[in-house]
């Protein structure tokens, strides 16, 4: 798989969470809108540090819109084999310390919402926490650290990439 051509200037300026995004937007336009199978194929093509990159920015560009999609992906990414696994490992590989602890306390808080309520992940949607008071009350907190994470993981992200522009990018002049 080819790299995204950007000039030493665009990779030096832009900011953290745009750098990250722009890395990945060529992979992202082959699998948008595909199977399941297709999106594993191409995943399984990128380094390890493209697949780190890839899961992270799946996870959060659905879930930081709002409170009720970061619930709703949280669930969704839970749901299906693999998923959460992988976007786990990707933010270990950049060693991120906030995002990590914050997602799997999301992660336990949910499985027991789930287990108590006699739930599956994939029984969860969108407006769950507009009907429930303490699902409301929990996830705009995780939300908001999430929101607060956010952009320190972006920093992290793009230092590493900064770091190695050759696993990321091919720059021009």
């Amino acid at each position: 798989m080819s790299l995204p051509p950007m000039s030493r200037e665009d990779f030096l300026t832009l900011s953290d969470e745009r750098l990250g995004r722009e890395c990945m937007e060529p992979t992202f336009e082959l699998i948008r809108g595909k199977s399941p199978a297709v999106k594993a194929e191409v995943i399984s093509q990128l380094s390890r540090g493209q697949q780190s990159l890839c899961m992270f920015r799946v996870m959060y560009d659905h879930s930081h819109k709002s409170a009720n999609e970061y619930y709703a992906w949280i669930s969704y990414m839970l749901a299906i084999p693999g998923y959460w696994d992988r976007v786990i490992e990707g933010i270990r590989f950049f060693e991120t310390s906030g995002m990590l602890p914050l997602l799997e306390d999301t992660r336990k808080y949910l499985e027991d919402r789930n287990r108590r309520r006699g739930l599956e992940w994939g029984e969860a949607v969108l407006s769950d926490p507009d009907r429930d008071p303490e699902l409301r009350q929990a996830i705009d907190g995780f939300y908001e650290q999430f929101q607060q994470t956010g952009p320190v993981t972006h920093a992290v992200i793009a230092d590493y990439i900064r770091n190695h522009p050759e696993e990321y990018v091919e720059l021009t002049d």
